[in-house]
């Protein structure tokens, strides 16, 4: 599978100032896959290493912090001596030992031509951080999600139709011939989703029930961690909150509102269960923004906040929403629908720009998400389908007058330009090319 993350692992590579790179992701979204790939592709040998449950393995780095005795000590475990600059070395699951952790810091220090790929489970590294075993300042940093749009193009076989699509210019309809298939090709990843396991299932079998099969054994897999990792003060909280996600986005204004939980209880009290959720990287949380200036940092409300699931296939398994609603015209389907679109949105426009965006709401108007651009600030507003009336986007062009405002819905490309700015209409299966239309 072609993974995005390839080219900054290249980058890493190549760059003589790098220092050993620590790759986190969620559970399951690919992170061992595209490490033991990119070794096979990029160096002569890969030694390959998993700290879960392998005590002889950690024992390596248990008697001191010296590198080369350590990576001798990994050659004899690998059978094959280990070279810098030929061997790429990953260590997995990182989390489970500490003193490998720890050692990566010497590693950079004393070793830096060796190159050292390390795989993590964002809830462990993190937890690993706070136990005081992290090597600060000392490792380079990527992340992997789960795969978007593009991605899930590729998977299918569409590079074709990918380099087309990128050809087109800033304003450049989607020829007529392609857009039934690109819009089928989006409602089939609000099913399946971009997690790896289940679009190679999808692309090889279209079994339905299979995926929904593995969906729902990801998400037992993440339930287990709360009972893992959390502690046990905590679980219950967590219950709570990620039971109410579907619900809670299925709702008119989208937003998280713990009351709605269990009667009397405020954010306060949910605050440690919802940042242990963020920190897991299982959920995502963006803030209100007060004022659309730059920077938006500045103008957050983090107090006002919508929580919303690392991948839209996962949301929908969690919601227990049938696949047939998600090309359905029946509204009863319309409210859940609407927040894939939005599910789905948000974690496109994560994947291009690596950080969340922010959303804005003033009295009955509301923007689902505010991206900075350099200097421009870019209202995004998401419609589920073709109806594309925008009160909303029209309000707040009407009091911020931005350069630029995007609509995204299952309408082609257009522009218009007024007193106000400039709207552009974007479909949403190319938002994974937002920053061509932006630019």
């Amino acid at each position: 599978m072609y993974r995005l993350i390839t080219r900054d692992l290249l980058n890493w590579k190549n760059r003589e100032t790098r220092k050993p790179l620590l790759l986190r992701g969620i559970r399951q979204c690919g992170k061992t896959w595209i490490l033991k790939e990119f070794g096979k592709q990029n160096f002569s040998d890969t030694a390959y290493f998993n700290f879960e449950n392998n005590k002889p393995l950690c024992a390596c780095f248990d008697q001191d912090m010296d590198s080369a005795r350590i990576i001798k000590e990994l050659s004899f475990l690998h059978n094959k001596t280990i070279e810098p600059g030929t061997t790429l070395v990953i260590f997995d699951e990182i989390q489970f030992c500490p003193n490998a952790l720890t050692s990566l810091k010497y590693f950079c220090e004393k070793m830096p031509g060796l190159h050292i790929a390390c795989a993590g489970s964002l809830l462990g590294t993190h937890l690993a951080k706070n136990e005081g075993s992290f090597p600060v300042g000392k490792i380079d940093f990527l992340t992997l999600r789960p795969m978007n749009f593009e991605e899930y193009l590729h998977a299918n076989g569409e590079t074709l139709l990918i380099s087309h699509l990128k050809t087109l210019s800033s304003l450049e309809k989607v020829p007529a011939s392609l857009t039934q298939k690109l819009e089928n090709l989006y409602l089939d990843y609000l099913i399946t989703g971009g997690m790896p396991e289940v679009v190679k299932i999808w692309t090889n079998t279209h079994n339905l029930q299979e995926i929904e099969r593995i969906q729902k054994s990801i998400i037992d897999s993440y339930e287990a961690d709360f009972m893992k990792y959390a502690p046990r003060e905590l679980l219950p909280k967590l219950s709570l909150i990620w039971n109410s996600i579907p619900q809670q986005l299925a709702k008119d204004n989208h937003k998280f509102i713990f009351s709605h939980l269990k009667k009397g209880l405020k954010t306060r009290d949910l605050e440690d269960a919802l940042h242990w959720l963020v920190s897991a990287g299982i959920i995502l949380k963006i803030a209100k923004i007060e004022k659309p200036a730059v920077p938006l940092s500045h103008y957050a409300d983090n107090t006002n906040f919508k929580i919303y699931l690392c991948d839209a296939g996962l949301l929908r398994s969690l919601a227990a929403f049938p696949a047939a609603g998600i090309s359905s015209p029946t509204p009863v389907v319309s409210d859940m629908r609407g927040a894939l679109a939005e599910n789905f949105v948000l974690t496109e426009l994560v994947a291009v720009n690596d950080a969340a965006p922010y959303f804005w709401k003033q009295n009955e108007s509301e923007i689902e998400f505010v991206i900075q651009k350099e200097l421009d600030v870019i209202p995004i507003e998401v419609k589920a389908a073709k109806n594309t009336r925008s009160r909303s986007l029209n309000e707040y062009r009407k009091h911020y007058a931005p350069r630029l405002a995007v609509k995204t819905s299952l309408k082609n490309i257009s522009a218009q330009t007024d007193e106000m700015g400039t709207l552009l209409e974007i479909p949403l299966y190319l938002i994974w090319n937002t920053s061509h239309y932006l630019s």
